[in-house]
């Protein structure tokens, strides 16, 4: 294992802890003199996951150790991450639920898009929406999680929260407009060659029937008119 694919390993070890830290409001860390409450705590571990987005990808391209287990673990990390924490704000009732489960959503379709695409020798690679997409989630989320205890951030995180719907949205389709077309016309191609050596060995097949009977009779006819010699 490279050390981008640690990171990107480690994004997705980050997970259970800001869930940990978000939904457990009585945790409290003492730092010397500093009293760090759950949902900076919250922050730290998010900012620490998303940082280990941006550096997995850039010594990969760097170090010239971009993999296949890299490309495709990083997009399902980013995802777990994001959707961890839209569903423990969803959890503090910090962010109505229909937000998440559209993001979410998004992402699962996309992923799923890529899957097929893997599947039929396609590698979608994230796009510049793409890209722009992922910040303004960090940013939107960042300011959500300080908005737990501090009010100031919640009327500028919920708008960074559609500017995320937005990008979300436009991102898709440009994802699905881009590749859907390649991907189901390759499938199709494929279904039509399998169809077709389907029914070549079907053809085959009832050549040899018919060449089988035609044999059969022609060896009943000529028992039939062969007759034996007459004994005197």
């Amino acid at each position: 294992m490279n050390f981008p694919n640690f990171l990107t390993i480690l994004r997705i070890f980050f997970v259970p802890l800001l869930v940990a830290a978000l939904v457990q409001e009585n945790v409290v860390l003492n730092v010397g003199s500093l009293r760090v409450t759950h949902e900076w705590l919250a922050l730290a571990i998010f900012l620490s996951a998303a940082a280990t987005d941006l550096l997995d990808g850039y010594l990969a391209r760097r170090w010239r150790q971009v993999t296949t287990i890299g490309t495709l673990l990083d997009p399902i990390a980013d995802k777990l991450l994001v959707s961890a924490a839209l569903i423990s704000l969803v959890e503090v009732r910090m962010l109505p639920g229909w937000m998440a489960i559209l993001i979410i959503g998004r992402e699962f379709a996309v992923s799923g898009l890529r899957s097929i695409a893997a599947a039929e020798g396609y590698t979608i690679k994230a796009s510049d929406l793409g890209k722009t997409k992922m910040f303004s989630q960090v940013i939107a989320i960042s300011f959500m999680l300080v908005s737990v205890r501090h009010s100031w951030a919640l009327l500028p995180g919920k708008i960074l929260m559609w500017g995320v719907i937005f990008f979300a949205i436009i991102s898709a389709i440009s994802y699905f407009r881009k590749f859907w077309h390649k991907v189901d016309q390759r499938i199709k191609m494929r279904r039509r060659n399998e169809l077709l050596k389907l029914e070549r060995k079907r053809q085959r097949a009832r050549v040899r029937q018919r060449t089988s009977s035609s044999r059969g009779k022609e060896g009943l006819g000529a028992a039939t008119i062969w007759k034996p010699p007459e004994v005197n």
